[in-house]
Protein backbone atom coordinates (compact mmCIF):
# COMPACT_ATOMS: atom_id res chain seq x y z
CA UNK A 1 0.00 0.00 0.00
CA UNK A 2 1.27 3.69 -0.90
CA UNK A 3 1.79 5.97 1.74
CA UNK A 4 2.07 9.99 1.72
CA UNK A 5 2.73 12.16 3.54
CA UNK A 6 0.64 15.38 2.76
CA UNK A 7 2.83 17.97 4.42
CA UNK A 8 5.48 16.40 2.29
CA UNK A 9 3.88 16.62 -0.75
CA UNK A 10 2.69 19.74 -0.62
CA UNK A 11 5.78 21.47 0.51
CA UNK A 12 7.60 19.85 -2.87
CA UNK A 13 5.06 21.96 -4.66
CA UNK A 14 5.63 24.75 -2.82
CA UNK A 15 9.70 24.26 -3.74
CA UNK A 16 8.81 23.18 -7.57
CA UNK A 17 7.13 26.44 -7.77
CA UNK A 18 10.17 28.77 -6.06
CA UNK A 19 12.53 27.37 -8.56
CA UNK A 20 10.04 26.73 -11.90
CA UNK A 21 7.85 30.30 -11.27
CA UNK A 22 4.61 28.45 -13.73
CA UNK A 23 1.87 30.07 -13.91
CA UNK A 24 -0.08 27.48 -13.70
CA UNK A 25 -0.54 24.34 -11.25
CA UNK A 26 -3.34 21.75 -12.10
CA UNK A 27 -4.24 18.59 -10.28
CA UNK A 28 -7.15 16.11 -10.32
CA UNK A 29 -9.99 16.98 -8.18
CA UNK A 30 -9.64 13.53 -6.17
CA UNK A 31 -8.78 12.97 -2.09
CA UNK A 32 -5.28 12.83 -3.17
CA UNK A 33 -4.72 15.90 -5.33
CA UNK A 34 -7.27 18.12 -3.49
CA UNK A 35 -5.44 17.29 -0.30
CA UNK A 36 -2.37 18.75 -1.56
CA UNK A 37 -3.71 21.60 -3.38
CA UNK A 38 -5.00 23.14 -0.18
CA UNK A 39 -1.66 22.74 1.53
CA UNK A 40 0.53 23.68 -1.12
CA UNK A 41 -1.77 26.90 -1.81
CA UNK A 42 -1.55 27.76 2.16
CA UNK A 43 2.67 27.65 1.44
CA UNK A 44 2.31 29.88 -1.69
CA UNK A 45 -0.09 32.31 -0.15
CA UNK A 46 -2.80 31.76 -2.43
CA UNK A 47 -6.56 30.57 -2.96
CA UNK A 48 -7.23 27.96 -5.20
CA UNK A 49 -9.88 26.70 -7.26
CA UNK A 50 -11.65 23.39 -6.40
CA UNK A 51 -13.67 21.72 -9.02
CA UNK A 52 -13.50 23.04 -12.22
CA UNK A 53 -15.43 21.53 -14.63
CA UNK A 54 -14.66 23.84 -17.72
CA UNK A 55 -12.03 26.56 -18.34
CA UNK A 56 -12.79 29.78 -20.46
CA UNK A 57 -9.49 30.93 -20.68
CA UNK A 58 -6.17 31.11 -18.40
CA UNK A 59 -7.68 32.68 -15.46
CA UNK A 60 -11.42 32.11 -15.64
CA UNK A 61 -13.12 28.59 -14.36
CA UNK A 62 -16.37 27.22 -14.23
CA UNK A 63 -16.96 25.07 -11.17
CA UNK A 64 -20.29 23.97 -9.68
CA UNK A 65 -21.45 25.23 -6.61
CA UNK A 66 -24.95 23.97 -4.21
CA UNK A 67 -24.10 20.69 -4.59
CA UNK A 68 -24.09 20.52 -8.22
CA UNK A 69 -27.16 22.43 -7.99
CA UNK A 70 -25.89 25.68 -9.82
CA UNK A 71 -22.65 26.64 -11.90
CA UNK A 72 -20.31 29.48 -10.95
CA UNK A 73 -18.07 31.61 -13.40
CA UNK A 74 -14.70 31.91 -10.94
CA UNK A 75 -12.45 34.71 -12.25
CA UNK A 76 -8.55 34.61 -10.89
CA UNK A 77 -7.08 38.14 -10.08
CA UNK A 78 -4.71 36.57 -7.70
CA UNK A 79 -0.92 36.33 -8.27
CA UNK A 80 0.96 33.34 -9.70
CA UNK A 81 0.43 30.68 -10.04
CA UNK A 82 -2.90 30.25 -10.47
CA UNK A 83 -3.64 26.70 -8.43
CA UNK A 84 -6.83 24.76 -9.42
CA UNK A 85 -8.24 21.31 -9.40
CA UNK A 86 -9.75 19.76 -12.13
CA UNK A 87 -12.51 16.85 -12.78
CA UNK A 88 -11.45 14.98 -15.44
CA UNK A 89 -14.74 13.09 -15.90
CA UNK A 90 -15.83 16.91 -17.42
CA UNK A 91 -13.17 16.60 -20.27
CA UNK A 92 -13.25 14.59 -23.48
CA UNK A 93 -10.52 12.73 -24.22
CA UNK A 94 -8.12 14.26 -26.19
CA UNK A 95 -7.28 12.86 -29.48
CA UNK A 96 -3.47 12.71 -30.72
CA UNK A 97 -1.27 11.57 -33.41
CA UNK A 98 -1.41 8.20 -34.38
CA UNK A 99 2.51 8.34 -32.78
CA UNK A 100 1.32 8.88 -29.50
CA UNK A 101 -0.72 6.17 -29.30
CA UNK A 102 -1.11 3.69 -26.67
CA UNK A 103 -2.67 0.34 -25.82
CA UNK A 104 -5.62 0.34 -23.89
CA UNK A 105 -5.98 -2.66 -21.84
CA UNK A 106 -9.18 -2.60 -20.01
CA UNK A 107 -11.93 0.88 -19.84
CA UNK A 108 -14.72 0.52 -17.66
CA UNK A 109 -18.14 1.64 -19.05
CA UNK A 110 -20.04 0.99 -16.29
CA UNK A 111 -20.31 1.54 -12.36
CA UNK A 112 -22.45 -0.45 -9.68
CA UNK A 113 -23.37 1.66 -6.53
CA UNK A 114 -25.11 0.41 -3.58
CA UNK A 115 -26.31 2.52 -0.34
CA UNK A 116 -27.09 1.54 3.01
CA UNK A 117 -30.32 -0.26 1.95
CA UNK A 118 -27.44 -2.84 1.67
CA UNK A 119 -27.60 -3.42 4.84
CA UNK A 120 -24.26 -5.38 5.73
CA UNK A 121 -20.71 -5.57 4.22
CA UNK A 122 -21.90 -9.51 3.74
CA UNK A 123 -24.66 -8.58 1.47
CA UNK A 124 -22.57 -6.02 -0.78
CA UNK A 125 -20.75 -8.88 -2.15
CA UNK A 126 -23.96 -9.50 -4.18
CA UNK A 127 -23.13 -6.15 -5.78
CA UNK A 128 -19.68 -7.51 -6.42
CA UNK A 129 -20.81 -10.47 -8.06
CA UNK A 130 -23.13 -8.64 -10.37
CA UNK A 131 -20.34 -5.95 -11.57
CA UNK A 132 -17.82 -8.92 -12.08
CA UNK A 133 -20.15 -10.49 -14.22
CA UNK A 134 -20.53 -7.45 -16.50
CA UNK A 135 -17.22 -6.18 -15.89
CA UNK A 136 -18.02 -2.83 -13.91
CA UNK A 137 -16.81 -1.25 -11.49
CA UNK A 138 -18.13 -0.73 -7.81
CA UNK A 139 -18.70 2.67 -5.62
CA UNK A 140 -20.75 3.32 -2.60
CA UNK A 141 -22.83 6.16 -0.94
CA UNK A 142 -20.93 7.90 1.99
CA UNK A 143 -24.02 6.46 3.97
CA UNK A 144 -22.37 3.03 3.16
CA UNK A 145 -19.15 3.86 4.07
CA UNK A 146 -19.82 5.29 7.80
CA UNK A 147 -21.76 2.32 8.46
CA UNK A 148 -18.69 0.43 7.75
CA UNK A 149 -19.99 -1.80 4.49
CA UNK A 150 -17.56 -0.72 2.03
CA UNK A 151 -14.15 0.75 2.36
CA UNK A 152 -13.94 4.82 2.56
CA UNK A 153 -12.01 4.36 -1.13
CA UNK A 154 -15.52 3.27 -2.90
CA UNK A 155 -17.20 6.46 -1.81
CA UNK A 156 -18.98 8.12 -4.57
CA UNK A 157 -20.06 11.47 -4.13
CA UNK A 158 -19.24 15.35 -3.45
CA UNK A 159 -16.75 14.24 -1.00
CA UNK A 160 -15.64 10.58 -2.60
CA UNK A 161 -14.74 10.12 -6.45
CA UNK A 162 -16.63 11.51 -9.21
CA UNK A 163 -17.83 8.97 -11.86
CA UNK A 164 -19.17 9.65 -15.62
CA UNK A 165 -19.69 5.81 -16.74
CA UNK A 166 -21.69 5.12 -19.86
CA UNK A 167 -23.45 3.53 -17.58
CA UNK A 168 -24.53 3.97 -13.69
CA UNK A 169 -26.54 1.45 -11.69
CA UNK A 170 -27.56 2.71 -8.00
CA UNK A 171 -29.15 0.22 -6.22
CA UNK A 172 -30.46 0.97 -2.78
CA UNK A 173 -29.11 4.99 -2.85
CA UNK A 174 -31.62 7.43 -1.75
CA UNK A 175 -29.79 10.13 -3.79
CA UNK A 176 -28.76 12.86 -1.47
CA UNK A 177 -27.38 15.56 -3.35
CA UNK A 178 -24.27 15.37 -2.10
CA UNK A 179 -23.91 11.64 -3.84
CA UNK A 180 -25.46 13.36 -6.92
CA UNK A 181 -22.89 15.61 -7.66
CA UNK A 182 -20.50 12.89 -8.22
CA UNK A 183 -22.70 11.14 -10.75
CA UNK A 184 -24.61 13.80 -12.66
CA UNK A 185 -22.41 12.93 -16.13
CA UNK A 186 -23.12 9.65 -16.16
CA UNK A 187 -24.24 8.87 -19.61
CA UNK A 188 -27.26 6.67 -18.35
CA UNK A 189 -28.55 6.43 -14.81
CA UNK A 190 -30.47 3.29 -13.53
CA UNK A 191 -31.98 3.40 -9.91
CA UNK A 192 -33.11 0.27 -7.77
CA UNK A 193 -35.09 1.39 -5.08
CA UNK A 194 -38.08 0.29 -2.96
CA UNK A 195 -39.32 4.06 -1.94
CA UNK A 196 -40.82 5.03 -5.20
CA UNK A 197 -40.35 8.90 -3.73
CA UNK A 198 -36.67 8.53 -3.40
CA UNK A 199 -35.10 11.31 -4.84
CA UNK A 200 -32.49 8.99 -7.07
CA UNK A 201 -35.73 8.42 -9.47
CA UNK A 202 -35.78 12.11 -10.25
CA UNK A 203 -32.62 12.35 -12.20
CA UNK A 204 -32.89 8.26 -13.38
CA UNK A 205 -33.06 7.60 -16.71
CA UNK A 206 -34.64 4.16 -15.89
CA UNK A 207 -36.03 3.48 -12.51
CA UNK A 208 -37.33 0.40 -11.04
CA UNK A 209 -39.42 0.11 -7.76
CA UNK A 210 -38.07 -2.89 -6.26
CA UNK A 211 -36.57 -4.64 -3.37
CA UNK A 212 -32.60 -4.92 -4.29
CA UNK A 213 -32.48 -8.25 -2.26
CA UNK A 214 -34.80 -9.54 -4.91
CA UNK A 215 -33.36 -7.82 -8.05
CA UNK A 216 -30.06 -8.48 -7.60
CA UNK A 217 -30.31 -12.48 -7.32
CA UNK A 218 -32.45 -12.66 -10.14
CA UNK A 219 -30.05 -10.21 -12.24
CA UNK A 220 -27.71 -12.70 -11.58
CA UNK A 221 -29.14 -15.71 -12.22
CA UNK A 222 -30.81 -14.42 -15.91
CA UNK A 223 -27.95 -12.06 -16.86
CA UNK A 224 -25.10 -13.71 -18.86
CA UNK A 225 -21.44 -13.68 -18.02
CA UNK A 226 -19.31 -11.34 -19.31
CA UNK A 227 -17.24 -12.63 -22.56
Amino acid sequence: MFIYQLETWARLVQLVQQKGKYSHIITASNSFGKNILSRAAALLDVSPITDVIAISSSNQFVRPIYAGNALCTVRYSGSNPCMLSVRSTSFAVSVDSKSNEAPISQVDLSTFDEGRALKSAENFKMIEKLAEKLGAAVGATRAAVDAGFVPNDLQVGQTGKIVAPKLYMAFGVSGAIQHLAGIRDSKVIVAVNKDADAPIFQVADYGLVGDLFEVIPELLEKLPEKK
